[in-house]
């Protein structure tokens, strides 16, 4: 299966150049893969760029898990990610897909200096760095 890069992504995301819109929805219409790293930093894009809020994230989130076109990479582990986010938003979707993607690779406890992502199962809050 092919892959698309984050500016695909977007593209299909932000609708936001009908040509480029277009030719997205041509390349996937035979299916394409979305590798974690894409799927970051398009959401990097639509919160920093676009402006996007966490409610409208996680919405664009779970319509990619459902498309029709597209495959994520480990689909429960970007659903789980989601779910966290949700319940979380502070935590910001990086965080929760870095905690669900260790955790089913079976590297728990994570560390970190983050309080907020600390509050999470499995989580250790190294001492010293506090933020």
């Amino acid at each position: 299966m092919r892959a698309i890069d984050t500016n695909v992504l977007c593209r299909l995301l932000a609708r936001d150049d009908e040509k480029q819109v277009l030719a997205a929805e041509a390349y996937v219409s035979e299916g394409a893969w979305v590798s974690h790293l894409v799927l970051l930093e398009a959401a990097w894009v639509l919160t920093s760029i676009y402006r996007t809020d966490a409610r409208q994230l996680a919405g664009a989130i779970a319509m990619l898990l459902q498309h029709e076109h597209l495959a994520l990479q480990d689909p429960d582990v970007i659903a789980a990610a989601l779910a966290h986010f949700r319940k979380r938003p502070a935590l910001g979707f990086s965080d929760c897909l870095i905690y669900e993607t260790a955790r089913k690779a079976g590297h728990l406890p994570l560390g970190t200096f983050d309080r907020d992502l600390a509050k999470l199962d499995g989580v250790d809050r190294i001492a010293g760095g506090e933020r």
